[in-house]
Formats: C-alpha cells, sequence, structure tokens
C-alpha cells in the first residue's frame, strides 16, 4: 500500500473504504479544509481514484488490504455499508477510530436488525415481520392486507432487493434462497404515503449534531430522480416531527458522520405525520443538494463529524434548491451535451462522477438555487434529460 502524502501542520489524513461518487465528493471540501484523503479503491479507474492522489487498489472484504491501508490513516469512514464484519472487527480490535462505528452501521447493513431496534425504540415506522416460510408471509399479508413489501434486509437499494407482492407464491424464490442462507425476509406493510421525504443528519464523536431541511425525494421506478430542498407545502409540525425523530435516532444509535433518513409521509384525520423507510449511515443521494444550497454541504460535514471538528450551518443558501440525479443514457460521449447546458444555463452547477455511461445508472447530478420553485424544476430537469438523450435541445 503506497502512503499517503501528508499535509504539514499536524493535519489528519482521512482514510474512505470504498471508491465511488461519495469519497470523490469529499475531494474539494477535504482541500478545503487542509485535510488529506486516501481511498480505498476498487479499482485504478474507480470514481474517487480519478479526483484522489492516494487511491491504494484493494478489496474491502479483505482484512489484510483494509488493515495495511488503514495504517496510513487516522480515522476510518465509509463510501458504502457493505465492509463485512469480520473486517470492521480487525480494524477495531486494531485501534483504528471508525466513524460510523460497526455498532451504528449494522443498521444500516441488516434491515430487520434496524426495524427491531427502531420498534423498541418507539420510533414510527410501517408494520412489518421477520418472514422464514410462506405461512410467515400469508399470515402478515392476511393481517395487514395484501400487497405487502417485501425485502431482502442485506445489499438492496435504488429498488433492488424490494418486492411489492400479493401472494406468498410470488416470493418462493426468495424464500428458498433465504432458507439456504439461513435468514428470513423482511415484510412490510404497504404504507399509503402522500410521499416520500428524507432528513439528513450530521453528529460527531462528542454529540454536537446538525440538520438540514427536510427534503421531498422524488423516486422514477425505484430510483431517486429529484430532490426538492426544502419539501414544499410540508407543514411546519411535521417538519419537526421528521428532524426530531432524525436527531433521536442519531443519539439512540450513536451515529457519527453523516446519515440519512429516510421518510414515508402519510396523511391523517389529525394532519401529515412521518414514518421512517430507511437508513444510511453516510452521505446520502438526498444531500447532494446542499454541495451548492447550503452553507455547509453534505460532505465538509461529514468530513468535520468523522474529525469531530466543529460543525458547520447546515442553513439553505436560497428559499429553493433542486437535485437532479443524471442516469446514464444511450450516449456515452458526454462532453458535448456538458458543455451545452453549461452554456444554457451558467446558474447551474453540474457534478460528474466520472463513471462509464450505462442505461439507467446515476453518473451524476445537477443543482439550481432560487426563488422559483417550478422554474427550478425545470432547468434542473431539462439539464439531467439532455446530459442522458432524452432530449437533444
Amino acid at each position: 500500500m503506497t502512503t499517503p502524502q501528508r499535509a504539514p501542520g499536524g493535519f489528519p489524513v482521512v482514510g474512505i473504504i470504498g471508491g465511488g461518487q461519495l469519497a470523490r465528493m469529499c475531494a474539494a471540501p477535504a482541500a478545503e479544509l487542509g485535510i488529506t484523503l486516501s481511498v480505498l479503491a476498487e479499482a485504478p479507474d474507480a470514481s474517487a481514484a480519478l479526483v484522489i492522489p492516494s487511491a491504494p487498489v484493494g478489496d474491502h472484504t479483505s482484512v489484510a488490504d483494509v488493515l495495511a491501508f488503514a495504517a496510513h490513516c487516522d480515522v476510518i469512514t465509509f463510501d458504502h455499508e457493505h465492509v463485512p464484519a469480520d473486517v470492521l472487527a480487525a480494524l477495531e480490535q486494531a485501534g483504528l477510530p471508525m466513524h460510523p462505528t460497526p455498532a451504528a452501521l449494522v443498521f444500516a447493513q441488516d434491515k430487520i436488525a434496524m426495524r427491531e431496534r427502531l420498534t423498541a425504540a418507539e420510533v414510527p415506522c410501517p408494520r412489518w415481520v421477520a418472514a422464514h416460510t410462506a405461512a410467515d408471509v400469508d399470515d402478515f399479508g392476511q393481517r395487514v392486507g395484501w400487497p405487502v413489501v417485501a425485502k431482502t434486509p442485506r445489499g438492496g437499494y435504488d429498488g433492488k432487493g424490494v418486492r411489492l407482492v400479493g401472494s406468498s407464491p410470488e416470493l418462493a424464490d426468495w424464500l428458498a434462497t433465504a432458507q439456504q442462507q439461513g435468514e428470513p425476509l423482511l415484510l412490510e406493510e404497504r404504507v399509503p404515503f402522500v410521499r416520500e421525504l428524507a432528513v439528513l443528519i450530521a453528529r460527531s464523536p462528542s454529540g454536537q449534531a446538525a440538520a438540514w431541511p427536510v427534503v421531498e425525494t422524488v423516486q422514477t421506478d425505484g430510483v431517486c430522480t429529484e430532490v426538492l430542498a426544502p419539501a414544499p407545502g410540508l407543514s411546519p409540525e411535521a417538519a419537526r416531527e421528521a428532524t426530531a425523530i432524525g436527531l433521536r435516532i442519531a443519539a439512540e444509535l450513536d451515529v457519527t458522520g453523516v446519515f440519512a433518513v429516510e421518510l414515508f409521509e402519510v396523511s391523517g384525520d389529525d394532519g401529515s405525520h412521518v414514518l421512517v423507510n430507511e437508513l444510511a449511515m453516510r452521505p446520502h443521494n438526498s444531500g447532494h443538494w446542499s454541495m451548492d444550497g447550503a452553507v455547509t454541504g453534505q460532505f465538509e460535514q461529514h468530513l468535520r463529524a468523522v474529525l469531530d471538528l466543529p460543525l458547520g450551518s447546515p442553513l439553505p443558501r436560497a428559499p429553493w434548491t433542486v437535485m437532479a440525479n443524471v442516469l446514464g443514457g444511450d450516449y456515452p460521449d458526454l462532453y458535448p451535451a456538458y458543455r451545452h447546458i453549461l452554456a444554457r444555463d451558467p446558474d447551474l452547477k453540474v457534478h460528474l462522477y466520472g463513471k462509464g455511461v450505462r442505461p439507467g445508472r446515476k453518473i451524476g447530478h445537477v443543482t439550481v438555487c432560487g426563488d422559483d420553485l417550478a422554474d427550478l424544476r425545470e432547468r434542473a430537469g431539462h439539464a439531467a434529460d439532455y446530459l442522458q438523450g432524452v432530449i437533444t435541445e
């Protein structure tokens, strides 16, 4: 493993396991803060490896690779939640500080563990059960009503590992696999939600916490395509409830760093309320708007938090910020389209991840801030569609 070049003046080295776009987007704020990043990358051309000089290639599932990488770092954090338990245990035994800690990270790695812990803490969640057999599925469906949402407890994201089913035979293949692995499936009631929300929280080891405004996330085929900050039309009461839930989870689970709570907004006779959908123990797609739309973006805040530095202000810079995800289309040569949208809208901020184009793959995002929400949505959507090749003018 190569040794990262440490900045003079006693500034630390932050090691990030995983070389994806989340690690990549830490590069600019790390430079501004004066700290050095080192990334354990999957390949020499991984997203983060293209912009971070210290990016040794290694396997995040290998204890030897991870320990060799971490030996040159002052603190370890993560680009993703898929580092195995034995690797985390080896890091912990070596005395290397990790944020989030393995004790907190498990609640993002295992959705059943997350549901158990949140239910015990009386955090509002959909009704759920761990299902081992077809009979368990039938019992749950009859109790809460069909269809129900089935999830694999580990590894699912962006609509993967999730099924909406109307009967137990529709889960026969998943149940067979789960029984072979000795793990149940997670079943949840289908929530008649009004929309999906997210609250982003930062918390430092010393317990300081900060929360950005609650946002609305717009999903297309299970993939987030747009984020509206703050969530338009959200009542102050619901916004306070969502923020309080996020801060409470951070304290209950002793989360350190930036993490996201994905929520359902549901409407009742006494107004709107929220239910917790899922947790992400890292900077999150729902917080990308903050890079340009908040005083302190989520990636700077994450670095501050994992180093136990004073947290920055999460306040918005404009009344509205709209973020649109850029998904891969049929045109691998992005640069001409990139030049066009920069010329068309000088106020637009474009963040591309250095990834090869593949249909449906997240390859970047755009943000735009201002006073007119409808105008911002049109402009962000146009830019994302133009980069994807959905429109050509």
